[in-house]
């Protein structure tokens, strides 16, 4: 059979009107058209034929729509409310009682004065330590050893280095470093031998005793109580009664010091050298001038005023010549050091150093004044150590009610041109 389109096939028919249905299978190709088309037809008592292929299924019908819903029936009204009672009114408050009045309070006693305390004495510099530094007995400069720190000493202050009772020796300061304790001390004379790095150093001369305290102020008298107010009468609360008023203060006591006072200060001090004396035998000044004073006025010394001089300078001397040094107050001579025996010196140092105490006061025959002098030279050469001292006690000539002025004198037993001393430094203080 040849290929057909689809339009073209006959139409399956059995002959009979009751059938059933009819399978058609086909092939497409290509162009649209059928290869073969196997097909069967069932009828109602017709044999039966050979299974057909199964058809696709068809496909689903839409769905219907669905009916609106029903409209909701009305709410029936509310009955109203019934309306409520009204409140009873409330009772009035009653009314408070009054307070009774306190009674009165007592009024307070007056305070009791109070005395001030008395002031404090004053602090004394410190001159009492030790050194562990190796030292030799011997004249002359010791070089640096160290002692304590922020001690008191001042240059050609007299100083005691003591090992023992039997090893010691007194000199005068030659330097002092408070910051670090380095001193060096010239070394006029000495007891013992030997070297040793345990010393006890201190002034070369007992220490003052310290001033006795100032008196403490009386205290003031206690005030006496006030006497207790009465107690009011019992009742109501009344108003609270006022404050007795308070007791004035006491006023301050005095507190007088007690002498004696240690008051140490610089008097004088040069400021140049002295005029050289030289080539004479005239008794002349080692005084030149300078800042501050060499006098007292009359009635101006009190018992135990204590002062010291430090002088130093040149020598020039001829061999077996002599000086004498005397320490004076106008014409009056409070320490005579005699005529003293000289070596050959050229340009030699010298240094002196005088300590006096005032012990008594009054007129000539009366007052009293002690002198200490030391008079210690150096060779520049050969750094041989010599000198002299000299003590005296005047209580004949010395006089107090009347002005006195110090001078210390040289005086040479020749006129040689080869001997010769001045001053170049010299220093007064009072110390105590």
């Amino acid at each position: 059979m040849a290929d057909l389109p689809i339009s073209l096939l006959p139409k399956a028919t059995t002959g009979y009107s009751d059938s059933l249905m009819v399978i058609v299978n086909y092939n497409t190709v290509a162009s649209g058209q059928t290869e073969s088309i196997p097909f069967s037809a069932v009828t109602q008592n017709g044999t039966s034929g050979t299974s057909g292929i199964s058809g696709n299924d068809g496909t689903s019908g839409t769905s219907g729509i669905n009916g609106t819903s029903g409209n909701s029936g009305t709410d029936g009204i509310s009955g109203t409310s019934g309306t409520d009672g009204t409140s009873g009114t409330s009772g009035n408050n009653g009314t408070d009682g009054t307070s009774g009045t306190d009674g009165t309070s007592g009024t307070s006693g007056t305070s009791g004065n109070n005395g001030t305390s008395g002031t404090s004495g004053f602090s004394g510099d410190l001159y009492r330590t030790t050194s562990s530094t190796l030292l030799t007995l011997q004249l002359g400069n010791t070089g640096t050893f160290v002692v304590g720190t922020n001690l008191g000493y001042s240059p050609a202050q007299s100083v005691l280095i003591s090992y023992d009772a039997s090893n010691h020796m007194n000199g005068d300061v030659v330097s002092y470093n408070p910051s670090n304790g380095n001193m060096v001390v010239n070394v006029i004379s000495f007891t013992g031998s030997g070297a040793y790095s345990s010393w006890i150093v201190n002034l070369d001369g007992a220490a003052g005793g310290d001033g006795s305290s100032g008196t403490s102020g009386t205290s003031g008298v206690n005030g006496t109580s006030g006497t207790s107010g009465t107690s009011g009468t019992s009742g109501s609360s009344g108003t609270t009664g006022t404050s007795g008023t308070s007791g004035t203060s006491g006023s301050s006591g005095t507190s007088i010091p007690t002498p004696p006072f240690p008051f140490v200060y610089g008097l004088f001090a040069a400021t140049g050298n002295s005029i050289p004396v030289s080539a004479t035998t005239v008794e002349s000044t080692l005084i030149n001038g300078g800042v501050g004073t060499l006098s007292v006025p009359a009635n101006g010394f009190a018992v135990g005023d204590s002062f010291r001089a430090d002088f130093g300078g040149y020598l020039s001397a001829k061999n077996n010549d002599t000086i004498r040094i005397r320490i004076k107050t106008g014409s009056v001579i409070l320490a005579d050091s005699g005529p003293q025996t000289l070596t050959t010196s050229v340009d030699d140092i010298w240094q002196l150093s005088v300590n006096f105490t005032v012990r008594q006061l009054g007129g000539p025959g009366v007052a009293d004044i002690a002198t200490l002098g030391v008079f210690h030279t150096t060779k520049q050469s050969n750094g041989a150590q010599g000198g002299f001292a000299f003590n005296t006690v005047n209580d004949t000539t010395f006089d107090t009610t009347v002005n006195n002025t110090l001078d210390v004198t040289a005086q040479f037993s020749s006129n040689s041109p080869l001997n010769s001393i001045y001053t170049d430094i010299f220093i007064l203080n009072k110390i105590y």
